[in-house]
């Protein structure tokens, strides 16, 4: 019988590693909180520096992943309880009901053409909206659809039924209820990804009260063609193409009232967006707002000095002030100081603002800590067993990579997962 593993988190990290460790001849079960696995990745679209298109790279790595004979998704699922020690461990997990019987549905999305309830759409980063039985996006693995019993009417009330009444697979299950299974585990693997700050924390900045302000991820779903604009540019007050555009860098980051740490990627994916951003309109002009340009990278700062000759960015060293609305709340004005972070004071009108607020450890992360017997550093991130061992946890057999342990990128986050999968096969073979 193959020793299990069990991979929390089934972002780019978590597929990564189950992955290699299956490949390795592991029986791997990945456990992901939402319905699809493909974590943040799926929700950008360009990586930096080379602007790759990143559904491109991680789709495939999805569909290995489901197809693998080593590997058992345990999607819309959460780790309950963690018992026994290295390598004896009893992982409990709990497969929550999706009112839909997944072996039986298709994924024909006749369900949800007819679906008259709409919500906030969470993957479109609230946009737009999606049905109370959905799929949550077009490359969704597994592709099957899901019934929200929060906000579903059937569930709720006992009133409506069209779902069911449409599915010609009969997938449609209102009875459905939370299943619980018991892995016997001989490693644990979190690889639990970040979460996005609330901005309007900062209200100077003006998110939510001024329609033209935009965090990072939304303005990544603006740019893509698969978003809820279909790829074309637009503001939200009133739909118009905008000609003005600023970054905000460093909104709660690098802060002592908030979070002390740099997120490590804004630098970066604000430049990525930046040039994407004149690609999609050729008369554009663009103004990042930054305290110090962090491009560590093989190839960050080619990447900089790039979208400075080529793109027309303007970098300008300045933390803003203050964000007011425009004209008839349309656009937004903002305040910063010139000449570095001591000089005049100006206030200039942009079209969009888009802020890159901190990334945080995913929430529930804490939660899972908590369960796990995981010891969290001051600012939350799973902390390592040493520095000789920068992939062990603080509990021997539970092993940690990518965002849940620091903030880095998507290569480091892939590399490291690599190496999470390397360790465990040392350590279940005896290796300290």
């Amino acid at each position: 019988m193959p020793k299990k593993v069990v991979v929390i988190g089934g972002g780019i990290a978590g597929i990564q590693a189950s992955l290699d460790l299956a490949d390795m001849g592991f029986e791997v079960h990945l456990v992901e909180r939402t319905p699809s696995i493909g974590g943040r990745m799926a929700q950008l679209d360009k990586t930096f520096p080379t602007n790759d298109c990143s559904m491109c790279i991680l789709s495939p790595k999805m569909i290995m992943c489901a197809g693998h004979e080593n590997v058992k998704l345990h999607t819309y699922s959460e780790v309950e309880e963690v018992r026994g020690q290295f390598p004896n461990l009893k992982v409990r997990i709990r497969e929550k009901a999706r009112y839909v019987n997944i072996a039986k549905c298709t994924g024909c999305g006749d369900c949800i053409a007819k679906c008259p309830v709409k919500v906030p759409d969470e993957f479109e980063q609230k946009l737009s909206n999606r049905k109370a039985i959905y799929l949550p996006f077009p490359q969704a693995v597994p592709r099957k659809v899901t019934i929200d019993g929060e906000v579903c009417r059937m569930i709720k009330t006992g009133k409506c039924g069209v779902c069911k009444k449409v599915c010609q697979a009969g997938a449609i299950e209102y009875d459905q209820k939370d299943e619980v299974v018991e892995i016997d585990a001989s490693a644990i693997v979190v690889a639990t990804g970040f979460d996005i700050m609330d901005a309007s924390l900062l209200p100077q900045y003006g998110f939510g009260s001024c329609k033209d302000v935009v965090v990072s991820l939304q303005f990544e779903r603006l740019l893509s063609a698969s978003g809820p604009t279909g790829g074309h540019l637009t503001r939200p007050s009133d739909g118009r193409t905008p000609k003005k555009l600023a970054f905000v860098q460093c909104v709660g980051s690098r802060d002592e009232r908030m979070h002390k740490y740099c997120s490590s990627v804004c630098c970066m994916y604000a430049t990525k967006e930046s040039i994407l951003a004149r690609e999609h309109v050729a008369d554009i002009d663009t103004t990042i707002f930054y305290m110090d340009m962090r491009a560590v990278g093989k190839g960050f700062q080619e990447f900089v000095q790039r979208a400075e000759k080529l793109y027309g960015v303007r970098y300008v060293r300045s933390r803003p002030a203050s964000v007011q609305p425009g004209k008839d709340g349309k656009g937004v004005l903002v305040t910063y100081e010139t000449k570095g972070l001591a000089g005049e004071q100006v206030t200039e009108q942009f079209d969009l603002l888009v802020l890159c607020p901190a990334l945080l450890p995913s929430r529930g992360s804490k939660a899972l800590a908590d369960r796990l017997g995981l010891k969290l550093d001051e600012d939350g991130f799973l902390v390592a067993k040493d520095i000789r061992h920068p992939v062990d946890s603080t509990r021997k057999g539970v092993l940690v990579c990518g965002f849940a342990c620091a903030p880095m990128d998507i290569p480091d986050s892939v590399a490291q997962a690599s190496g999470v999968a390397a360790r465990v096969a040392e350590i279940l073979q005896g290796g300290g």
